[in-house]
């Protein structure tokens, strides 16, 4: 059974160097959904023993390009070898002032600071909402769109987003191979129990700007972030009622369709 990963477009990096968005999907971490996943095409054993020096693995291939001895992967400047030897090295040198994560990538860790900052530079020009990052900007147009890439191979439902497919897959494999030290409870996907071990950790590392008050969860302190901003991005396509969450959509949904069960298309929307 293979889970399938989300693509995101191109990303460039102004006035400095440009980057393709599926190279920097290997180095940085991708924020709160897909957290906890391993990097599956370069997964390197590395013995305690050795120290993996990059300067040590780095070999000349072309004229234009520098190949990594351990996955045979080119790049056209030596800087960007260097960047993806971390994959390898799992070197993670910069680290959140705020919540004490580390990135491959400075960045990586910019990126992860959105979540911090509040800062969400990238809106639909359909609602208006907006995202820290394009790949979500992609992710909410398919609510939009209707479009829905990700199918099932078991029973052929289809999915707007990779991660609902993967949820869904559990139900087939009904595995829950993440457990929980403290409780027993178990999970089908390690960053469903890291978010669960805040439980009895009490960490809350995602703060309100506005009140001070802390989640454990930045969907969390987004969910909070409407009640100071008055934003209702969830809107009633039948009637044009907004709403602030998801759920109270979906609740209000039922008026219309007189209590049945919605149709597949409905949830989406």
């Amino acid at each position: 059974m293979a889970f399938i990963k989300e693509e995101s477009e191109d990303v460039k990096i102004e006035e400095t160097i440009t980057v393709k968005q599926e190279d920097l999907q290997e180095q940085t971490d991708l924020i709160e959904e897909n957290e906890g996943s391993k990097v599956e095409e370069h997964h390197v054993k590395i013995e305690e023993k050795t120290h993996l020096q990059t300067d040590d693995i780095l070999k000349r291939g072309d004229k234009n390009s520098f190949t990594c001895t351990q996955c045979g992967k080119s790049f056209g400047r030596k800087g960007y070898l260097k960047i993806h030897m971390m994959i390898h090295t799992r070197e993670k040198p910069f680290t959140c002032t705020h919540c004490g994560r580390s990135f491959g990538r400075n960045f990586g860790l910019k990126i992860h600071m959105m979540i911090h900052t509040g800062e969400k530079p990238f809106t639909c020009t359909h609602c208006g909402k907006s995202f820290s990052q394009s790949s979500h900007l992609n992710q909410h147009m398919r609510i939009h769109t209707r479009e829905k890439p990700f199918t099932c191979t078991q029973c052929g439902k289809s999915f707007s987003r990779s991660s609902h497919l993967n949820e869904h897959m559990m139900i087939h494999s009904r595995k829950k191979p993440f457990t929980c030290t403290q409780c027993g409870k178990s999970f089908g996907r390690n960053f469903g129990l890291k978010i669960h071990m805040r439980i009895h950790t009490g960490e809350n590392p995602f703060t309100c700007t506005h009140c001070g008050k802390r989640f454990s969860q930045s969907s969390s302190l987004n969910q909070h972030m409407r009640i100071h901003t008055g934003e209702k991005p969830f809107t009633c396509i039948q009637c044009g009622k907004s709403f602030k969450q998801s759920s109270s959509l979906y609740n209000h949904k039922k008026i219309h369709t007189r209590g049945k069960p919605l149709h597949p298309v409905w949830k989406d929307l």
